[in-house]
């Protein structure tokens, strides 16, 4: 005869009686009605998110409504593009510089050889001549034998207060400006404002049988100057003074 076993100990022999099978541990437990359980309690069950954090639309939502941040991701932020900018070596710098100036310099060198940049602008004087000989205020003097090395680069015939001035700009042979103004405006005027006021006679000189008188003009410029009645003429420029000279002596 065995001894008494306890109320809650699992017998050893567990064949139901009967000719039933037998009940493991892991069988689910009987409910009262005879029908085995739905849940297992003996298997691991993942815990239910009641707020729907696990729900994508959900999340999103709560990222708009709350403006809570996304959870931040393994990505790294690209480089701001000016710190990539900072870190370019003079020597970059150097080869960019050089790649914009070559072009200019082609285009410059092709405008001076090719084009004549660097050669004045010459111009016919002959219509302004004729228009103050048909204006017949004062006689006209015309330079003659120049030579080709003097070119003519402005000339011009107009009226001005007091009188009319007749205007020849000439490019000398060692490429210095000089300028034959003929006028009848009165002396004690044009000479002001041709020459300055400061303007001072420096003597006389003989050119073409014709007394002129030598001036100093504005900045390095100098002036001869030939007082006629009812005319006159000057010639003032940056030029030496025997260009000047040459160009004086030729009127006619």
């Amino acid at each position: 005869m065995e001894p008494a076993q306890p109320a809650d100990r699992v017998p050893a022999d567990q064949t139901p009686p009967d000719g039933q099978p037998p009940v493991g541990p892991t069988d689910p437990p009987a409910r009262p009605d005879g029908e085995p359980a739905l849940v297992d309690p003996t298997a691991e069950t993942e815990p239910v998110d009641p707020g729907g954090r696990d729900d994508p639309d959900v999340t999103a939502a709560r990222i708009l409504e709350h403006d809570v941040p996304p959870a931040r991701t393994g990505a790294v932020p690209a480089a701001p593009k000016g710190k990539a900018r900072a870190e370019r070596s003079p020597k970059d710098m150097a080869l960019s510089l050089l790649v914009l100036l070559v072009p200019i310099a082609l285009l410059l060198a092709f405008y001076r050889g090719f084009l004549g940049g660097d050669q004045p602008t010459v111009v016919d004087p002959a219509p302004a001549y004729e228009q103050a000989r048909a204006a017949n205020v004062f006689p006209v003097s015309e330079p003659r034998g120049l030579g080709e090395g003097w070119r003519t680069v402005s000339a011009n015939f107009r009226s001005v207060e007091g009188g009319s001035n007749l205007r020849i700009g000439y490019l000398t042979p060692e490429g210095q400006a000089a300028q034959l103004v003929q006028s009848n405006v009165p002396p004690e005027r044009l000479l002001p404002a041709e020459l300055t006021r400061e303007g001072q006679p420096q003597g006389p000189v003989d050119l073409g049988g014709r007394s002129w008188q030598r001036y100093t003009a504005r900045g390095n410029e100098q002036a001869l100057v030939l007082l006629e009645p009812g005319r006159t003429v000057i010639v003032v420029g940056d030029a030496r003074e025997n260009e000047l000279r040459q160009l004086a002596g030729s009127l006619r």
